[in-house]
C-alpha cells in the first residue's frame, strides 16, 4: 500500500498519514520511505517512530539509503543519518537567524506587516462600541480589541503623568 503526505518532517504533529500508518502497521511489515530525513528531522522524532514500529513488530527501510532497522548495520546507519538530518535542520535554523539579525541591523527586515489597523479599533472604542461588536465587525479576536484598549489606557495614563509634572 502506498501512502503519501505533503507535510514537513520537522514535527510529528499534524501528520495524519503517518499516524494512520503507525496505527495500522502489522507485525513483520516494513514501512518504506524514500529518505530518512523525509520521515523526520530530529533524532527524537525518528526514534519515536522506530520505537512505535518496533512495538508493533514492524521495521523501517529507505529506498535511497541503506537503512533497514531489521539488521544491526541498518540500525547503525539509521542512527547516523538521523544525527545528520537533525544537524542539517539546526544549521538551517542558525543561518536563517543570522540572516534575519543581519537584515534587522541593516534596517531591511521589519517582520510581517500588521493586518489590523489599531487606529480603527481605537476610533471605534472611543465611539463607545463594545469590544465584542468591534471584533465581530472587523473579523478579529476580542483579545486583539482588548490589547488595543489596554494600549490606549496606558498611553493616556502616561500622557496624564507628563502633564502633571
Amino acid at each position: 500500500m502506498v501512502r503519501t503526505e505533503t507535510r514537513s518532517g520537522a514535527t510529528l504533529d499534524g501528520r495524519p498519514e503517518l499516524k494512520t500508518i503507525l496505527d495500522f502497521i502489522h507485525p513483520g511489515e516494513t514501512l518504506v520511505v524514500t529518505r530518512i530525513d523525509r520521515l523526520a528531522r530530529s533524532m527524537r522524532d525518528l526514534q519515536t517512530i522506530v520505537a512505535a514500529l518496533k512495538d508493533k513488530g514492524a521495521h523501517l527501510a529507505a529506498t535511497e539509503q541503506p537503512v533497514d532497522t531489521s539488521t544491526a548495520a541498518g540500525k547503525a546507519f539509521f542512527d547516523m543519518l538521523g544525527v545528520f538530518a537533525e544537524f542539517e535542520t539546526n544549521l538551517r535554523r542558525e543561518r536563517q537567524a543570522e540572516g534575519v539579525a543581519a537584515a534587522k541591523r541593516r534596517g531591511v527586515y521589519r517582520g510581517r506587516p500588521p493586518k489590523i489597523d489599531m487606529d480603527v479599533i481605537r476610533e471605534r472604542l472611543a465611539k463607545g462600541l463594545s469590544p465584542t461588536a468591534i471584533a465581530r465587525d472587523l473579523g478579529i479576536s476580542r483579545g486583539t480589541v482588548y490589547k488595543a484598549k489596554a494600549l490606549m489606557t496606558s498611553c493616556s495614563k502616561a500622557a496624564g503623568q507628563e502633564a502633571s509634572l
